[in-house]
C-alpha cells in the first residue's frame, strides 16, 4: 500500500515538473536582421514604392468585386496610355507612380461604379536598369540612359562612403538560367589606373560592403529582396 501511495505521489511529482517545464518554454526568439539584410533591403522596396512608370513597364489594375474592369499584365506602350473599359482616351501613366495611376482611375470610375475600390500594382520594370547599393552615398537603382562602366556608376551614386570595402565591390549580373554570377572588383586599384574598367549590362548591380560584411551573406539578402526580382527579373 506504501509502495503504491509512494509511486502515486511520484507520478504526480513527475507530470507537475513537465507542466512547468511547459509553462516556462518560450518560442525561440528570431534571429534579428543582419546589417546586411537592414542595409539593403529598404533600398528596393522604398525604390518600388516611389517608382514612376514609363514605357515597357508593366502593371495590373484591379477593382474590388468588379472583375470586369480589373486588367492584368498591361504593358505600357511608348505613348505610356494605356487604354482601359469606360475611359474614353485611356489613362496616361508616364512619370505616375502606381498609387497615382490609382487615383486617377478612381476618379473617372466614379460616374459609373460606387465607390470604387482601385489597386494598381507594379509586375516588371521594362526600362533599362542598374543598382548600386551598400556603402555608397546615395544607394538605389538608376536607369540606364546611356552606357555606364562601374567608375562612373559608383561615382553617380556618391563614391564609396569612409566604411565600405573598395576592395570588394561586389557586381552581380543575370545569367542565362536566370540566377546571378558574381564579380569581385577591386575598386581602389581602377580608381589608380591598374585594370580595366568593366562596363555595366542592363540588371546589373554594384554592391559596395561594409568592411566586415560577408560577400556570401550578401548574396543570401539580395535573393530574399523580393523586389529584386521585378526590377531585374531575378527568379529567387
Amino acid at each position: 500500500m506504501k509502495f503504491q501511495v509512494l509511486s502515486i505521489l511520484l507520478l504526480v511529482l513527475m507530470v507537475g515538473v513537465a507542466f512547468a517545464g511547459l509553462a516556462s518554454a518560450q518560442p525561440p526568439t528570431p534571429s534579428p536582421a543582419s546589417e546586411e539584410e537592414a542595409a539593403l533591403i529598404p533600398y528596393y522596396n522604398n525604390y518600388l514604392r516611389e517608382y514612376h512608370l514609363g514605357p515597357e513597364d508593366v502593371i495590373s489594375v484591379e477593382v474590388f468585386g468588379e472583375p470586369n474592369y480589373s486588367k492584368t499584365a498591361i504593358v505600357i506602350p511608348p505613348t505610356a496610355r494605356i487604354s482601359y473599359p469606360l475611359i474614353k482616351g485611356g489613362v496616361f501613366v508616364g512619370g505616375k507612380t502606381t498609387d497615382q495611376v490609382a487615383a486617377e482611375i478612381k476618379k473617372q470610375l466614379d460616374e459609373y461604379i460606387i465607390d470604387p475600390q482601385v489597386t494598381v500594382t507594379l509586375d516588371k520594370v521594362g526600362s533599362a536598369r542598374f543598382g548600386v547599393l551598400g556603402k555608397v552615398g546615395t544607394p538605389g537603382v538608376k536607369v540606364m540612359n546611356r552606357r555606364y562602366n562601374v567608375y562612373e556608376a559608383i561615382a553617380e551614386a556618391g563614391g564609396i562612403a569612409k566604411e565600405g570595402d573598395a576592395k570588394r565591390v561586389l557586381l552581380l549580373r543575370i545569367n542565362a538560367q536566370g540566377g546571378f554570377d558574381q564579380t569581385t572588383i577591386n575598386y581602389a586599384d581602377l580608381t589608380k589606373g591598374k585594370g580595366e574598367v568593366p562596363y555595366l549590362l542592363p540588371g546589373d548591380q554594384l554592391i559596395v560592403p561594409e568592411k566586415k560584411w560577408s560577400l556570401t551573406k550578401i548574396l543570401e539578402v539580395v535573393g530574399k529582396a523580393s523586389a529584386a526580382r521585378i526590377l531585374f527579373g531575378s527568379p529567387f
